[in-house]
Parts: structure tokens; sequence; C-alpha cells
């Protein structure tokens, strides 16, 4: 039985973490889930590596604890644990310092390409974190949080190696997953380098094709499962959205979650956003328009108020859609609106949309140098977001856009068809293909020449509530759940 006056720690392990080290969403997301229920009174701890450009944003650094010593198949390594020396405000926050692994100018690689030692990278990442806890984390009931697939070998390492150790065997897991097409897939032998044993290559915990993977034995050791949103929880139960690991999700049952993302609506608000052109609420759109004519004028593109302006910021991946908005001449056939676009990432999409922009160079603008503050400017000013997504577990965007007035043209998948309301706060269209994609495009366009109607759709969408507290309560009560059921095996 669970003592009910003991309080409940949550550690989560991460990746990435907004500000020190961001690739995608992961960060923010976390950063969020973390602080809201650190500020509700949870205590709550974040674990993230200590990469070199977390280093260089993180300040003053002191150790946490004395060094580790920590066991992997390739032989003992020494971890530091550091923490701020100022501790910053929400969840307490600790670094794992381990040179060798993350002192590198990557997160995850370089170049395009991946670490070739990811494997071992992210293994001491994570059973330095299990070392450290009792360390850290001396009293009450824990949950360990581990997020996608970096830290899949979390709930593996805490029923396998430390099992049998009263610390540990009273500890809950929950794994969160965020993006399910990426799992950590790698030769078997690879269980003997991280400190495995064999039994681990076995369909029902880790072997994949003839291969280990990271995020199914995470699945099968984990007391529950969340992930994103309500709708990509059905999708990893299709063979369609699964990524290969549909039939392990439906086994899973109740065991699986969706639970929405939310956004920090504080700093995604236009009315106190100091890094836009002119601030404006659903009250008063006024300096919407101004942000309108700011934006063109950034992105060189002519002035014009009654052109709809399309924005897309967005990793250049096929995942996003890149193929649709890039198929079939639709950009040169959609000659009555303007298009930026805002992102990092595959050569090729840059070198089509750059192509794009040079050949429409009054209609279309393209930035390759992802930064916040444009990423702002962009929102305030589009009046459509384009997000036609071949798959997305959540998306954060769709839901900072709407915040700013942006409609936004989505596919009806993942977190898009949670968060989107077609014809009521954007347009939303289901076949992965050129042409839906245009129609949906044309739609929206038709509405926004029609200023009094396209007002009110901004308005509906500027009031909706995106905020933290409601997914915080919600895995709150999940860890409540998880430790219930762990404790009742």
């Amino acid at each position: 039985m669970l003592n009910e006056d003991a309080s409940v720690n949550v550690v989560h392990l991460v990746a990435e973490y907004w500000p020190f080290a961001r690739t995608g969403g992961l960060a923010e997301a976390v950063r969020g889930m973390a602080w809201h229920q650190a500020n509700h009174g949870t205590a709550t701890c974040v674990f993230m590596p200590l990469y070199k450009t977390a280093r260089e944003r993180a300040g003053k650094l002191v150790p946490a604890c004395e060094e580790l010593t920590v066991p992997l198949g390739v032989g003992p390594q020494q971890c530091g644990i550091l923490t701020p020396a100022k501790p910053p405000t929400g969840p307490k926050l600790y670094f794992v310092e381990h040179f060798a692994a993350f002192d590198r100018d990557g997160i995850y690689g370089e170049d395009g390409a991946d670490y070739p030692d990811n494997h071992l990278r992210f293994a001491v990442f994570t059973r330095a974190v299990l070392e450290a806890l009792p360390k850290l984390v001396p009293e009450g009931h824990v949950v360990l949080h581990p997020h996608d697939w970096h830290t899949a070998l979390a709930p593996i390492y805490l029923r396998t190696a430390y099992a049998g150790q009263p610390f540990y065997d009273a500890v809950a897991c929950v794994l969160s997953v965020h993006n399910a097409g990426y799992q950590g897939i790698y030769e078997a032998e690879v269980l003997e380098e991280v400190g495995l044993g064999a039994e681990q290559y076995h369909w029902s915990r880790m072997e994949y094709y003839g291969k280990v993977n990271w995020l199914k034995g995470g699945l099968s050791y984990a007391d529950w499962v969340t992930t994103v949103s309500p709708t990509h929880a059905h999708e990893l139960r299709t063979p369609e959205g699964g990524f290969g690991l549909h039939d392990f999700f439906i086994a899973m049952g109740d065991r699986l979650v969706g639970i929405l993302n939310g956004i920090d609506q504080e700093t995604w608000d236009p009315s106190h956003d100091d890094g836009i052109a002119a601030r404006y609420s659903r009250y008063e759109l006024k300096g919407k328009w101004v942000c309108k004519a700011n934006l063109q004028e950034l992105a060189g593109l002519p002035v014009n108020p009654d052109a709809p302006l399309v924005g897309m910021t967005a990793r250049l991946a096929r995942q996003k859609g890149f193929d649709l908005i890039l198929g079939d001449g639709m950009l040169h056939r959609l000659d009555g609106a303007q298009f930026i676009f805002l992102g990092e990432g595959d050569t090729s999409y840059r070198n089509a949309l750059a192509e794009v922009a040079r050949s429409l160079p009054e209609r279309v603008a393209a930035f390759f140098e992802f930064t916040e503050r444009r990423e702002h400017l962009l929102l305030a000013g589009a009046d459509i977001l384009l997000m036609p997504s071949q798959y997305e577990p959540c998306g954060l965007t769709q839901m900072r856009a709407q915040r700013y007035g942006a409609l936004p043209v989505v596919r009806r998948v993942g977190g898009l068809a949670d968060t989107v309301e077609d014809q009521v706060t954007g347009f939303v269209f289901d076949e992965y293909t050129t042409h839906a994609l245009e129609v949906a495009l044309r739609r929206a366009f038709d509405v926004y020449r029609n200023r009094p109607a396209w007002e009110r759709h901004m308005h509906e969408a500027m009031g909706r509530d995106f905020g933290w507290e409601r997914p915080a309560r919600y895995y709150l009560n999940l860890y409540d759940d998880a430790l219930e059921a762990h404790h009742g095996k």
C-alpha cells in the first residue's frame, strides 16, 4: 500500500530542454510540463545532458553530488551531476556531465549525420541519472518520467540492472512518446556495450526485425505510456500511424494515454509581446495589420493588405508536408497570395524553396536561419499558418498561431486534429495530396476576402485556451495511477 502522506517526486529525463538545447518541440513541451508541475507544488526535477550549448547557456554550475561511477558494458564511466549555482524558477535542474559524450558541437550529430556512438551517449546519460536518484531524491514516492527513445533505456535498466534494490523497486515509470518516428534502432551487439543482457533480444522486449529497438524495450517495461495528443494515441494503434509498433501499442490497452501538450501562453501573447512591430489582442486587432506590413517589408514582399499572407515555420523535413507544398506547381498557381517560409533542415527542400523564391520574388520569401524572434514576427504578421504535416503527434505552432490570429491550414492528423476546428479556428483537410492542400488554402482565401467574417474567426481562435494548466493536472493524476498500479503488482 502507498503511504498517502509521502510526497510525490517527479523526475524528468530528456535529451533536450529549452532554453539549453532545442531542435524541435520536445524541448519546449517538457519545459512547459515540468515548469507547471513545479509551480503547482509538485516536487519536480529535470535531468538533461550537459552539451556544449547547454554549458554555454546555463551560467555557473556547481556539483549536486559527488562524482558518479556509471557501469556500462564498455567499462565504467565517470560522470558529474551539476546544477545551476543560482537555481532558476520552476523545477530543479540537473546536468549530466561527461565530456567525451556531450562536449560536442551538435546534440545528436553534425553535418546531417548522427553521431555513431549515440547509443552509448544516451546510455551513459540514462544510467547516470539512475545512479544519482537515491542521492538527490531520497524521500517520498518517485515517478521516473523519461521522454522519447533517447531515454527509453531508463525503464529497462530500472527493472533489470537495479531490480531487487528497495529504492528502485519502489520507483514507478511513465514513458512519454513525443515522436514515434524515431525509435533508437541499433545492431544487436550494442546490448552488451550498454550493459544489457542477451535476454533483452526477445520479441516481447527489444528485438525488432533482427535488430534492437530502444523505444520498444522502454514500452515493454514502463508502468504507463503517454503520447502527446488523444488523436495520436489512436493513430499509434494503426498500421499507418504506429511506425511498425502498432501491435505493441494495441497490446498496451489502457496503459497508453494521449494527453495534449500545452504552450506558454505568457510568452505567446501578442498583447504583451515586445518583439513584434505592434501589440494587439482579440479585442483590438489594429496592431495585427501593422505587424503584417512590417513582415512583408522584412521579407522583401510588396506591402499589400489585401493579399492573404501565408506563413510556415517548421523543420525542413518530409514529415512537415514540403512534398505537398512544392508539388505540382501549387505555389505558382496561387497567384493572389504571398508565402513566407522559415526553417532549417533538409538541403533538398531548402534548395527547392530558394528556387521558388527566386522565380516568384513578389510572392514568395524563404529564410533558412531559424530564430525565435523571427518566429514571433512571422506569426504576428501572417494571416494564415501553413502546417500540412504527413504526421504530427501534437504540434505547438498551430496553437501559437491561433493565439496570434494566424488561422492554421492543417491536415487532420494527431494534435492538429485536436486543436484546429475546421471553418471555425482554421481550415482542415484529410488526404495527403497537393490537391487537397490547395483546396483547403483556397477555402481560406475565400473567407479572407470577407474581412468581418475573417475577423470573427480570428476572434474565436485567439480566445482558445492552450495553456499547460489542464494537461499538467492530467499528468499528476496519471502519476498517482502509475504509483498505485506499480505498487499493486
